[in-house]
């Protein structure tokens, strides 16, 4: 569902643009977040739910998670606003956990079931029930009806079916979920387990019922920008036509300097730092023997699953700084008095900024989506901005928003510095992968290997805060790349 304007990322986009609102304009705060519901639901008849009470509901959490507050609990009241003092300031780090299920949006999707659809057509040779190992399977009224107390969901019924009768009902947010963190309660709704949950927010992109969302720092950012702080914004790689196709990135910078940020930064000029550190470490530890194998530190999902599933891989994990930190380190060297936000793709960079050894580097994290609400809430129009020109990184850095594009960076380094040390490249794209190729590492099967690990499929362009087709966002970060005055950064 990615890059299709539907009713939940329509409703998630008015969310943002109405928080925005209230950090802008509101002159009662409390007041104006409690007559929100009402504004956004301001019709008599449901559109989406049973009714507009229940819609109001949702609403009202949405608002709580956009504010940066935590939800509800659902048997103890709690006011709307309760805890809004705390997070009208301009500093506030996020409080885990970071995605959470809104419980009166959860559909309760069944999470593993066969069930005959109505295009059974009660055939002769009835060959479901012929292959179920459990005789689950019987007839009644000419059609197949499946007793869900026997079937153990082997597919071998639908796999046979020759009309394709039969549907696998899966819980979309769960399939999403490379480690197996989304689980039930005791109605049967969507839980996250946090103790797996990596924050990499593809179940939240993957809901079709919006049903889990993320906390935003918008509001906070808002505060900071208002208080006439020096805000410095850097942007991710994979930043490139994410708010039109006339959008240049000369014209983005210039329309987040209309939002009031001092000065915009490539995020892609940490990633040469890392690439070449990364080339570095790869030379000094995996060519001489000391490591098996090398892990790349840049999506902070991958590390977390790495950390949590294969801590004993820990210590094949780059000791480089992130993209986010080392640019962030470069902008306060170069402007100590500024705050930094990070404006990127990604949910868990929310997370990896909040742990304190990240804190005094960046200041806020805001995603490609929670900025476009920004916009709007400001009526701010990227495509109609003068053209401000954008500092250089390389086409290494820049290359980093698509999965491949870090393994590629560094290769290219190690080739260019080190001309005589092989390098075998591996790379894995969506967590199930990346537990694939963790696991043939830990059985010593990558050994020299310099493994590349993205969370998300297709790999930054396909991160939750995204807001355009991963093709399309695959092809403009290559064009961009390629607009680059140098390859690869000069070695230090």
């Amino acid at each position: 569902m990615r890059g299709i304007d539907t009713q939940v990322r329509k409703m998630r986009r008015r969310i943002f643009q109405e928080v925005a609102n209230l950090a802008y304009h509101s002159e009662n705060l409390k007041d104006d977040m409690e007559a929100l519901p009402y504004k956004i639901v301001d019709y008599d008849e449901p559109e989406y739910r049973e009714n507009i009470y229940r819609e109001r509901a949702i609403v009202r959490e949405r608002l709580r998670l956009a504010m940066g507050l935590s939800l509800r609990p659902e048997n103890i009241p709690v006011h709307l606003t309760q805890g809004l003092e705390e997070s009208n300031i301009s500093e506030k780090y996020y409080e885990p956990p970071l995605m959470q299920v809104i419980p009166s949006a959860c559909n309760s999707c069944p999470t593993n079931c066969y069930e005959v659809t109505n295009k059974c057509m009660g055939c002769v040779a009835h060959p479901c029930r012929e292959v179920c190992p459990r005789g689950a399977i019987s007839m009644v009224n000419g059609r197949s009806v499946i007793d869900q107390e026997k079937c153990i969901k082997c597919g071998k019924c639908k796999a046979i079916c020759p009309y394709d009768a039969i549907s696998h009902q899966v819980r979309p947010c769960a399939v999403a979920c490379g480690v197996g963190a989304i689980e039930s309660d005791d109605k049967g709704r969507a839980v996250i387990n946090n103790d797996k949950c990596v924050s990499c927010g593809q179940c939240m992109v993957n809901c079709p019922f919006g049903a889990i969302a993320d906390k935003s720092q918008i509001f906070q950012l808002i505060r900071a920008l208002q208080s006439g702080k020096k805000i410095i914004a850097q942007v991710a790689p994979a930043f490139v036509g994410q708010f039109g196709e006339n959008v240049t990135p000369e014209k983005f910078k210039t329309a987040l300097k209309e939002l009031g940020f001092f000065d915009v930064y490539e995020t892609a000029i940490g990633a040469d730092i890392g690439a070449m550190s990364e080339a570095e470490h790869y030379v000094k530890e995996v060519d001489t023997g000391k490591l098996p194998f090398l892990l790349t530190s840049c999506c902070p999902s991958w590390s977390m699953l790495a950390k949590k599933f294969f801590p004993e891989t820990i210590e094949n994990i780059s000791n480089a700084l992130t993209p986010m930190v080392a640019t962030a380190r470069k902008i306060k060297e170069d402007h100590p008095d500024a705050q930094v936000v990070f404006i990127g793709p990604c949910a868990s960079k929310k997370l990896e900024a909040s742990r304190r050894t990240v804190r005094s580097d960046v200041d806020f994290v805001i995603t490609f989506e929670e900025l476009t609400g920004m916009f709007e809430a400001k009526g701010i129009i990227p495509a109609d901005m003068e053209e401000t020109k954008m500092l250089d990184a390389t086409g290494a850095g820049r290359g980093y928003g698509v999965a491949g594009g870090v393994a590629s960076a560094i290769e290219e380094c190690i080739r260019e510095y080190y001309p005589d040390v092989e390098v075998n490249i591996e790379h894995a794209e969506s967590l199930t992968e990346c537990k694939k190729i963790l696991m043939l590492a830990k059985a010593g099967k990558k050994k020299g290997c310099l493994i590349e690990g993205m969370a998300c499929p297709g790999g930054c362009i396909a991160g939750a805060g995204t807001n355009i087709l991963i093709a399309q966002a695959q092809k403009n970060v290559n064009e961009f790349k390629n607009r680059a005055l140098q390859k690869i950064p000069d070695k230090e």
